[in-house]
């Protein structure tokens, strides 16, 4: 099994965990999910993976999140889930799964964990220096 990463091109985020994985040695398999979404089966698989519930995947900062009031508390994992495959700009990037493990990688250094051979240093689009492991 490869690296893959769930990737969202206009995210600083999901970029910079792109290129630390280039940077790492890995050839991933990078899916567009905005443009090829997961299925609910897979979505659910992917909650599973990294052991977390639908509510801690939801992404609020430039998606639907607030006029769909998915903060309501009584809404159901399901009913979450349905809003994230309705709108899939509501699934926090990037995911990334390696044979080691599945995470979403916020903030992007996280996938150092994830990698064989993860770069000592990496530099973020924003100038941030990187070491791994941190020192």
């Amino acid at each position: 099994m490869s690296v893959t990463i769930y990737h969202n091109p206009n995210c600083g985020t999901s970029r910079n965990t792109l290129a630390m994985i280039k940077a790492s040695g890995e050839d991933p398999d990078v899916i567009h999910y905005l443009e090829t979404p997961p299925s609910r089966e897979r979505l659910v698989a992917l909650l599973a993976m990294m052991k977390l519930p639908p509510r801690a995947l939801l992404r609020r900062k430039g998606t639907p999140y607030d006029e769909l009031t998915l903060d309501d508390p009584t809404l159901s994992d399901d009913q979450l889930i349905d809003a994230m495959l309705a709108h899939p700009i509501l699934i926090n990037r990037p995911i990334v799964i390696t044979p080691k493990d599945a995470k979403l990688c916020r903030p992007s250094e996280q996938v150092l964990a994830l990698l064989k051979r993860p770069v000592a240093h990496f530099v973020k689009e924003d100038g941030e220096h990187v070491d791994y492991p941190p020192t």
